[in-house]
């Protein structure tokens, strides 16, 4: 690895809004951006290769963030959660990329129209009860922000590209 080195220009946290609901979402969308950057333009093959043992590779984490996404937001149903850890074979590194970018914009849509934090989450899953807004923007920037640390590592392990 000596001598690919690449490193990023390191983005601060976001300096969000006043009120509650543009503080989770800036942090949310400030995740979301970091953790698909760690895997837009990574080279295919090192991309969906496990690097470590427990068989983590980037594609597959962004693969899983855009399932989480589209089931605590947008109601989709998830079958098989480890599934989510593993991209198709047919699906390249943009696919997978633009794939979560379209979810992110679709939940993201949804935001919009939601203002009342204590109010579920418009979409879940048929006979359960729906998680409170405010638990749904935490939980997702607590599991976006622990696989972005993850991509971190990974990227770094393919190319030494560090930074956000």
């Amino acid at each position: 690895m000596p001598g690919r080195t690449r490193r990023r220009r390191d983005t601060p946290p976001p300096r969000t809004g006043q009120t509650e609901v543009e503080t989770l979402r800036g942090f949310l969308d400030y995740l979301r951006t970091s953790v698909a950057g760690k895997v837009e333009g990574a080279p295919e093959v090192e991309a969906r290769a496990a690097a470590v043992q427990s068989g983590t590779n980037l594609l597959g984490l962004l693969n899983h963030l855009t399932a989480v996404e589209s089931w605590l937001f947008l109601g989709d149903d998830v079958k098989d959660w480890p599934s989510t850890f593993h991209a198709v074979p047919e699906d390249s590194v943009d696919d997978v990329v633009a794939r979560y970018r379209k979810t992110v914009d679709q939940v993201n849509e949804l935001l919009d129209t939601c203002t009342d934090l204590a109010a579920p989450v418009p979409h879940s899953q048929p006979g359960r009860k729906a998680p409170s807004l405010r638990w749904a923007l935490t939980h997702m920037i607590e599991e976006t922000g622990r696989h972005a640390g993850h991509a971190d590592i990974l990227r770094e392990l393919i190319d030494g590209s560090t930074g956000r």
